[in-house]
């Protein structure tokens, strides 16, 4: 099972050199690189140490941190590919364990590497009985991803192996526990915050069906998993497996560089993806829709939407990385579509104001000249609701799916960090006080600037005086509720 991915070093991608001129008439040869889409890098690796001048790029928009083989992301085409495998082909003719397989070991499996592969999975779902009294120490309502981020750290107490990152054999077994045990975890970060009993997992189903029935079903009565619906929610898993290197991914690779244990460092990447701004896209659809409230007020929603001065924007649509079509929203498109008319709902609003609304602005010529269709965050949100899956759980999702991608960005990184060590180290551009002299307490005063932010006497004394009555008044309902 253990296996290295071939890796071609950036040394080789590079045939000639750029040269940067300097305000003081100096100059650099810098690397000119090519990869394997013909996309343009310049190797900027030596200009620091030889001229003392840093780059500044803030959210790297325009730095590549890396060199990966796993996913390429082409945003003017809409075309995304996993180890050269287009999405749209592995979602609609593969399996999860397909892609997962192909994303650690660089290859689709034969029959029996994929066999193997299975059994490596499925028979390891089990976490241990004591990480599960972790769960208890949660509040009752809290919310799943803050679980979910504590449990997946906790997994290194619990996986001591995994600590020997240096092992080819032990970082195979942590990618192949996580991805096992994932899903597990999941559903009773799901169960234990709303009350219910723990549904252990049945080795006899397949992934999204275990994962399915772990979520929904109840002890004391026969659950029987829907076949399509657990081919929508594997087809979900497989489209958000990987995106090149996102917020979170690039998060799980800046932990790793420094050696950490690799729960730790997949715990890192949930605590990243729970952002509004990334994992939480499909969330906020649902919320979106909320708040348009009916079908009638779809126009009203898209005229706000035009209006540059107006702050609302229609979640959902458009991408920040695809410049025309989503390839990941047809497939999806196609998925949400067959589950509704499968489950026949008739009676949810949201459900209909997301067909109207698709409907309208995929014919409206501001949003088709803009290239603003629907994505595949508007498309799994509807599937996701369908599915019976609450809306503080989709981000679990997408951490569940999300696995197999940072296990496998996380391996080529160990397996480059046993080459080359150097852990992620960014420079950043100081604008604040260079040395100033100590100031005793006693000659210290309030600057009187507005940039400050101070308050006046008058104004502290208010909020410390309403902060001290709304601490009594929780500190009253707490003892009433004691008393209860």
């Amino acid at each position: 099972m253990v296996q290295e991915t071939k890796h071609v070093g950036i040394e080789s991608l590079s045939t000639e050199n750029a040269t940067l001129k300097l305000p003081n008439g100096q100059k650099i040869d810098l690397p000119f690189l090519t990869d394997a889409a013909n996309n343009q890098f310049l190797d900027i690796r030596k200009l620091q140490p030889s001229t003392g001048i840093c780059t500044y790029d803030p959210g790297y928009t325009s730095t590549g941190s890396c060199s990966s083989t796993i996913t390429y992301i082409d945003g003017k085409e809409g075309v995304l590919l996993y180890r050269g495998y287009n999405i749209e082909d592995l979602a609609e003719q593969g399996d999860f364990l397909d892609s997962a397989y192909l994303l650690l070991m660089n290859e689709l499996p034969t029959a029996e590497q994929k066999a193997t592969f299975e059994q490596e999975i499925t028979m390891h779902t089990l976490v241990h009985e004591q990480l599960i009294h972790f769960y208890k120490g949660f509040k009752h309502d809290a919310h799943p991803m803050a679980i979910m981020t504590g449990v997946v750290g906790a997994l290194s107490a619990f996986e001591p192996y995994a600590a020997d990152i240096a092992d080819p054999a032990s970082r195979m077994r942590s990618c192949l526990r996580m991805i096992s045990r994932m899903p597990t975890l999941a559903a009773i970060a799901y169960r234990t915050s709303r009350g219910y009993p723990i549904i252990y997992p049945r080795n006899d189903l397949d992934y999204a069906s275990r994962f399915l029935h772990m979520m929904f079903a109840w002890p004391t009565q026969k659950y029987d998993v829907d076949p399509v619906l657990a081919r929508a929610l594997e087809k979900i898993l497989i489209l958000h497996m990987d995106h090149e290197q996102n917020a979170s991914t690039s998060t799980v690779r800046t932990a790793g560089s420094s050696q950490a244990n690799p729960f730790a460092c997949i715990a890192s990447g949930i605590a990243a993806l729970w952002g509004p701004a990334h994992g939480g896209a499909n969330e906020a659809v649902l919320r979106m829709l909320e708040d348009i409230g009916s079908k009638d007020r779809i126009p009203e929603a898209l005229a706000r939407a035009k209006d540059k001065k107006d702050p609302f924007r229609l979640m959902g649509f458009g991408h920040r990385v695809y410049k025309t079509f989503d390839p990941r929203a047809k497939v999806m498109r196609k998925v949400c579509h067959e589950v509704l008319e499968h489950l026949q709902i008739k009676d949810d609003a949201l459900l209909d104001i997301a067909m109207e609304l698709e409907n309208v602005a995929t014919h409206d010529p501001y949003f088709v000249q803009r290239g603003l269709y629907p994505n595949v965050d508007f498309y799994s949100g509807i599937v996701l609701r369908a599915l019976g899956v609450p809306l503080d759980m989709f981000t679990v999702l997408f951490a569940v799916s999300r696995t197999c991608g940072w296990v496998a960005q996380w391996k080529e990184m160990a397996e480059e960090q046993q080459r080359t060590p150097k852990i992620s180290r960014p420079r950043q551009m100081y604008t604040g006080y260079m040395l100033r002299p100590y100031v005793p307490l006693g000659d210290r005063y309030a600057k009187d600037h507005d940039e400050a932010g101070t308050v006046s006497n008058q104004d502290a004394a208010a909020a410390r005086f309403a902060n001290s009555m709304a601490l009594e008044s929780r500190q009253v309902s707490c003892n009433a509720a004691r008393m209860v």
